[in-house]
């Protein structure tokens, strides 16, 4: 079984909660879509909203490049509240780990991505955004694929 997410397009929906510091769990819903071009650079576009929540919705833009034959990549992102970010991504067998860095942040914020493959239309992700050397927010999430003809 090989990854289906991020390594081939699809579009995927996002459920889980949000923790933050000092908070209690709240609902979060979204939507990624994954889109590659010919030259091994891919796109992704991910949406996250806070049904009942005074919390604002999360915007990401990625652009990354994994290397043909590579199980690493690198990859940039445009995220609404964070700014710009920089990244790189490990592949293994069934797992795809991030981890990210806020460019000239003087929070020092950075952050991490655990996707773990349960079957081909399934991921479980946690997540995790640092100030310094502590944890300011995480996400548990389940990713499912959605057909293309929806």
């Amino acid at each position: 079984m090989a990854h289906t997410f991020l390594l081939q397009p699809g579009r995927w929906t996002i459920q889980g909660s949000w923790l933050e510091r000092h908070g209690l769990p709240i609902n979060v819903k979204g939507m990624t879509l994954v889109a590659w071009n010919r030259d091994n650079w891919f796109t992704m576009a991910t949406k996250l909203i806070f049904p009942g929540s005074d919390r604002p919705d999360i915007s990401l833009q990625y652009k990354g490049r994994l290397h043909e034959g590579e199980r690493q990549y690198t990859f940039l992102v445009q995220h609404s509240i964070l700014g710009q970010i920089e990244g790189e991504g490990w592949i293994g067998l069934d797992t795809i780990v991030q981890r990210y860095w806020v460019i000239s942040d003087r929070h020092r914020r950075s952050g991490f991505e655990t996707m773990h493959r349960n079957s081909d239309v399934t991921y479980s992700l946690s997540s995790g955004v640092m100030a310094g050397h502590f944890l300011t927010s995480t996400m548990e999430a389940k990713l499912e694929l959605q057909p293309l003809n929806n």
